[in-house]
């Protein structure tokens, strides 16, 4: 008997072939954006367009302010060499701002009242909003509903109960006058609540199998995950403690305790309105914001951007 292995192999049957549908090629793609417009060269154009329009006129004002805080008083109101000062750029508008107006001390009541105000506001919406969105309480919701009507009344209204409940308290002509009214901003616990309601639950549940409590979640957890919101949102309460000057102005009388704003007010001349000097002082008082926002804008893009885990 001969083995089965001794038999000839067959040879495998041949396949049929089939007719290969030769795909659409794939453009690879480019990383490139195109507008909403459309993919047309005329839409761009039309588009870039409309943005450089745009860009313009925001720069406009601002163009015109510098230019003139460099114009002598004479060149300042002269409406025929109101493009360029007939008698050239010069410093005199800052030296008088400087010179009649005690600067140095005024930037310094700003830097500190805006320090401590946006300390204090961004802590306490901090806190607040995780415990509107991480805790449940009795009447929390009605609370929440209460903090966002809040948003809707102007600061305006607030100066009145402001100036009495200081004056009860003994607080005025302090610096603790001008700051703690100012750490009351209800839309920033509604945009941490929101943005604390966007972070992923499991982190928060995988901590608390290891024991740690809402103090621990909030500190260790949520917070290092929310410092782009974080600073964003501290970028926002600088810039308007900088700029307040309607309650800085009612809560003190005593010059040293003027903030930028008030104390650039008070620089008067005897001639009217001078233009060169009022734009002067109003570029010293923006200048620190520019420094400010020129070094943190990527956290205010970042916070807009990312999302739960982008902020590690």
């Amino acid at each position: 008997m001969t083995s089965t292995t001794d038999l000839p192999a067959r040879p495998a049957p041949a396949r049929p072939r089939i007719r290969e549908l030769s795909a659409p090629r794939r453009r690879p793609p480019t990383g490139r954006t195109h507008l909403s417009l459309g993919e047309s060269r005329l839409a761009r154009v039309l588009a870039l367009g409309v943005l450089g329009v745009l860009a313009v006129v925001w720069l406009l004002p601002m163009s015109w302010a510098l230019l003139t805080a460099f114009k002598s008083e004479q060149d300042a109101s002269d409406p025929v060499h109101w493009l360029w000062p007939r008698h050239g750029l010069t410093l005199d508008g800052f030296r008088t701002v400087w010179e009649r107006g005690d600067l140095p001390l005024w930037m310094f009541n700003s830097l500190l009242v805006s320090a401590a105000v946006t300390v204090i506001t961004v802590l306490v919406s901090a806190m607040a909003g995780y415990a509107f969105s991480r805790t449940r309480f009795p009447g929390g919701r009605w609370l929440f509903t209460l903090t966002v009507a809040a948003v809707l009344v102007p600061p305006q209204m607030l100066i009145v109960p402001w100036f009495r409940q200081m004056l009860s308290l003994g607080l005025l002509d302090t610096y603790a006058a001008v700051i703690l009214p100012q750490t009351v901003a209800p839309v920033m616990v509604f945009i941490l609540k929101k943005h604390f309601d966007s972070l992923p639950r499991e982190l928060e549940e995988a901590a608390r199998i290891d024991g740690a409590g809402h103090a621990r979640i909030f500190w260790s957890v949520l917070l290092p995950l929310s410092r782009p919101m974080l600073a964003a949102v501290a970028i926002f309460v600088f810039i308007g403690a900088w700029n307040n000057f309607l309650w800085p102005f009612v809560s003190t009388s005593d010059p040293a305790l003027m903030t930028l704003p008030v104390g650039i007010t008070s620089v008067k001349d005897a001639y009217g309105i001078q233009y060169a000097q009022s734009m002067a002082s109003a570029v010293l008082a923006a200048l620190p914001l520019v420094v400010v926002f020129l070094f943190f804008q990527r956290h205010i893009v970042k916070s807009v951007a990312t999302t739960g885990l982008g902020g590690q």
